[in-house]
């Protein structure tokens, strides 16, 4: 966002965006995530897609993925310590108190090569040299963007292992 000097600010959102049309904040709940490749003609993103994008820093995300009769998270980070820049929109909802209420989604993308044997779908990244054209560019300049990372880009490890714990074990 600009704060009154123009100047990019940071802020705190909801995680699932609330349309500012919604009758409820709860739908929020299924929009976590906006599928870049319809995010500017859908009604509930095409908005916030037009004039309200964001970054969203993360040192990393996670999938979830089979593992030993069970799931197991998977994170995908960059291979340095770095952090990444989601791509993401945000919305302003007021509820019937009055209190404004600020939320934010994921944008995603069809997952690189690294990601697909996990999931299907990842966040969008944006590159250092993209930052200025994701929050500011043109709506075609934005979508753009939206395409996979370079598999380079990030790493793959599990959050922990699963192992099965036997009699004796310390």
């Amino acid at each position: 966002a600009l704060d009154p000097d123009g100047q990019r600010v940071a802020f705190d959102a909801r995680w699932g965006l609330v349309p500012s049309w919604a009758k409820d904040v709860k739908i929020g709940y299924k929009m976590i995530n906006a599928r870049g490749e319809t995010a500017a003609e859908k009604p509930a993103f095409r908005s916030a897609f037009k004039s309200r994008r964001c970054l969203i820093p993360a040192s990393g995300f996670y999938e979830w993925e089979p593992y030993a009769g069970a799931k197991r998270p998977v994170v995908f980070a960059p291979p340095a310590d770095q952090a990444l820049a989601l791509a993401g929109l945000w919305e302003r909802w007021r509820d019937p108190g009055g209190e404004m209420v600020v939320s934010t989604t994921i944008v995603t993308c069809a997952a690189n090569d690294l990601v697909a044997p996990v999931h299907d779908r990842m966040p969008v990244l944006i590159e250092a040299e993209n930052l200025e054209h994701w929050l500011s560019g043109s709506v075609d300049e934005a979508a753009s963007l939206i395409r996979p990372a370079a598999n380079d880009d990030l790493i793959r490890a599990p959050l922990y292992e699963i192992r099965q714990i036997e009699p004796g074990d310390d």
